[in-house]
């Protein structure tokens, strides 16, 4: 086998292992008359469709419909994934993997909180209403590279225990690092191609209230055009949201991995949208949840104060509140980043499990005799995935 089964997109450089596969906007082939279907191992079946009068080998069948179960060896099982699975997936990812997980996304969420706490203690309210943009815009730079890092090297654990199989931080950083380079670059892209036309939208408006012209009609028209750009940054921020996992797992170039994300996301952009809306919004209301506790601990002892910073949001805080909401910070990132780079990638092992039949692929690396794989042996790394 490869270093990478399952991986290698229809029509790469990168053969596929069961000869010919069919691309991701390929129509399926349709039997003629003569020729009676033929069952391919652990399509049909496992898709949850009913095969009326027939029962599996084996005896009774766990859903009482005659159709065995689809095979689970890693987080996931290897069909079509309704949302609660792919979320349960994630979540089942930093369970089993959470030596990895959680030590590779520590790591990344102490340093994006340290250089965050190091711009509010050097900018210290000092820009008077744009301090919290300049935060934001000084952190910048800091946090795309911690989430190109993170995007990487979770890509590599997430697809493996897809596999059932288990990856060390050292597995991961091995993996990832010929391609951080590639990554770092497409991640500005998609940024640009995303958010970046959010700013754009809203650029004149803002250019407009810098100039200190007061005209509310001519304000409010401003408005309406950045409100336009959003729906335009969503649709590409969702249409390329798959190219990150593509350029990892499938080892191709940047223009490749995007074209494949825009692929597979091709009528499916609602379920892909919602999908990541929903887990963002999990995201945060987790970090939320851990950051509430901390902000009351700092009033309870003096840290900050609601007279001090008043109820329509601060320019200005403690050194010491800084400290303690950055402790918060690092806890919500631990937990939020792993699941969301999880998400990210089962979305990408989903949709070409429904366009391109990769569960086969995947039954075969994960060493399914039924589908054709030879067991263990052959794997680069053979020992199965924390439980």
């Amino acid at each position: 086998m490869t270093d990478t089964p399952g991986w290698a997109s229809p029509g790469s450089s990168e053969p596929s292992r069961d000869g010919a596969r069919p691309p991701a906007d390929a129509p399926a082939a349709v039997p003629g008359p003569s020729a009676p279907p033929q069952a391919t191992p652990g399509r049909s079946a496992q898709y949850g469709r009913p095969q009326w009068g027939q029962q599996p080998s084996g005896g009774q069948s766990p859903y009482g419909w005659g159709v065995p179960q689809s095979p689970k060896p890693g987080v996931i099982p290897l069909r079509p994934l309704l949302v609660g699975e792919l979320l349960d997936g994630a979540v089942s990812t930093v369970r089993r993997q959470w030596r990895t997980v959680l030590a590779l996304s520590l790591g990344i969420a102490v340093v994006a909180q340290g250089g965050a706490v190091l711009v509010d203690l050097l900018v210290k309210g000092k820009t008077g209403a744009a301090t919290q943009t300049l935060r934001l815009v000084a952190a910048l730079p800091l946090q795309l590279l911690l989430d190109v890092l993170a995007a990487a090297l979770l890509t590599i654990v997430v697809s493996r225990a897809v596999l059932g199989r288990s990856a060390t931080a050292g597995d991961a950083w091995r993996d990832a690092r010929p391609r951080l380079l590639q990554l770092f670059g497409l991640t500005v892209l998609t940024v640009l191609m995303g958010p970046g036309v959010a700013l754009l939208g809203f650029a004149p408006l803002f250019g407009y209230s810098v100039s200190g012209a007061n005209e509310p009609a001519t304000a409010v028209l401003l408005c309406l055009v950045g409100l336009l750009a959003l729906p335009v940054a969503a649709w590409l921020w969702v249409r390329y949201s798959l190219a990150a996992p593509a350029l990892m797992l499938e080892k191709q170039g940047v223009a490749t991995a995007l074209s494949r994300s825009r692929r597979l996301v091709r009528g499916s952009w609602w379920r892909v949208f919602g999908i990541t809306l929903l887990s963002k919004v999990l995201s945060l209301v987790v970090a939320v949840v851990i950051a509430v506790p901390f902000r009351f601990i700092g009033l309870l002892l003096g840290i900050d104060s609601l007279d001090d910073r008043g109820l329509g949001g601060a320019t200005q805080q403690g050194a010491w509140m800084v400290v303690v909401m950055a402790v918060a910070g690092i806890i919500a990132g631990t937990l939020t980043t792993p699941f969301m780079a999880a998400v990210g990638v089962l979305v990408y092992v989903d949709q070409r499990i429904r366009r391109e039949a990769l569960d086969i692929e995947l039954a075969r690396a994960a060493g399914l005799p039924e589908y054709g794989g030879t067991g263990w042996g052959e794997q680069t790394d053979p020992s199965p995935a924390r439980r």
